[in-house]
């Protein structure tokens, strides 16, 4: 069944990946965002990278209820892939209730939307930091919970309250999608991941460390029980992990026999790999050594997290297809692209601004067209 789908953060890393996907197979798109960690114009490049423009803009705060209460009705949202909400650990450390806040507020907006206007399908983006540092290697999702910072805090409260509601709802089904690290770009270098201030995760500091952004890798502990000493994560190409959202949210929408009102379930490839392999792998990917330094254990890491991606398969028929060489090639195409602006610029229709009283409706949709330059506020 095809469906309207409503991404909150659609225009983020994973939610545009998710967007193109999304169109790909069929389906109708609303992106609700307020582009505080996102870009306007990687918006305009997803109907070019999908090849239809069947999904529109909606410029706003997933925390106003009211919005996303119009937003559903106005769109007649079949289901809501909900990935708007911060997502640094160092920062929610620093900063614990601007996460509660605003994690935990804009998810009570989203399921008090639906439940308002009827809405009975969501998929929530969790992540496999509520599983801690487990002992259970694979980790699979009967694995206890056990959170280290406020972002993993947040997610597991979320997904609890997300069992309350759909305990309290007789017809409404969640997925939560407990995902372990997200790497690479769309193939086709126009989007990809684009951190503000300094990279929280390995990839994306490799790829500017080889741009020439920053002198050299910090590897944080050698000393930890892997092959070569290095931490040991599963990397997920983001095109697979966008692909096991559209997986997810066409198994809520199918008449399938499974009417579990809550599952949580992994999205990882089973396979690990230490931060050394991943620089080797993509110093090859760019065809020159990237510097590195060793230093000592940063605190709070956990030396190895793999996930058991068996259920996924079992329950979706999702499994990952790409591998770490893509991942890096592909991420290293989107670094290059971004370092040459004026390259992208001859491909990428830039995007202007509409006349200041179109900024006066800040609910107001927009339909994005490849052939469209004033496709946004």
């Amino acid at each position: 069944m095809k469906g309207r789908i409503l991404t909150t953060g659609g225009a983020g890393y994973i939610g545009s990946h998710t967007t193109v996907e999304l169109l790909k197979a069929g389906h109708s798109v609303v992106i609700l965002d307020n582009f505080e960690n996102s870009d306007r114009d990687r918006v305009a490049r997803i109907p070019l990278i999908a090849g239809t423009a069947d999904v529109r803009l909606v410029e706003g705060d997933v925390r106003d209820a009211q919005l996303m209460a119009d937003v559903l009705k106005r769109h007649k949202i079949d289901a809501v892939i909900h990935f708007a909400g911060k997502k640094a650990v160092a920062e929610s450390v620093a900063n614990p209730l601007l996460y509660y806040h605003d994690n935990i507020t804009g998810a009570v907006s989203v399921l008090s939307a639906m439940r308002e206007v009827g809405c009975k399908n969501l998929i929530f983006s969790s992540s496999a930091t509520v599983y801690g540092d487990t002992e259970m290697l694979p980790t699979r999702e009967t694995a206890a919970t056990s959170v280290s910072s406020p972002y993993g805090r947040t997610k597991l409260m979320i997904e609890e309250i997300i069992d309350d509601t759909a305990a309290s709802l007789a017809t409404f089904r969640a997925i939560s999608l407990r995902y372990f690290n997200p790497v690479g770009a769309h193939a086709s270098g126009f989007i990809g991941e684009c951190p503000r201030g300094v990279p929280n995760n390995l990839f994306p500091y490799i790829a500017q460390a080889a741009a020439g952004i920053r002198d050299y890798v910090q590897i944080h502990g050698s000393d930890y029980e892997t092959s070569d000493g290095t931490g040991s994560r599963d990397y997920i190409h983001v095109v697979d992990l966008a692909r096991g959202h559209v997986a997810a949210v066409e198994h809520l929408l199918s008449s399938s026999a499974d009417y579990a009102p809550h599952r949580k379930v992994n999205l990882g490839t089973g396979q690990g790999h230490t931060v050394l392999q991943v620089l080797h792998a993509f110093s090859k990917a760019c065809g020159f050594q990237i510097p590195y330094q060793i230093g000592p254990r940063r605190l709070g890491d956990v030396p190895a997290s793999l996930a058991d991606p068996s259920l996924s398969l079992a329950l979706f028929g999702w499994k990952p297809e790409l591998d770490l060489e893509e991942m890096c090639r592909d991420h290293w195409n989107f670094q290059k692209r971004e370092r040459d602006k004026s390259n992208i610029g001859m491909r990428i229709p830039p995007v202007t601004h509409k006349a200041t009283s179109d900024h006066t409706d800040p609910h107001r949709a927009h339909q994005l067209t490849s052939g469209s330059r004033n496709v946004l506020n």
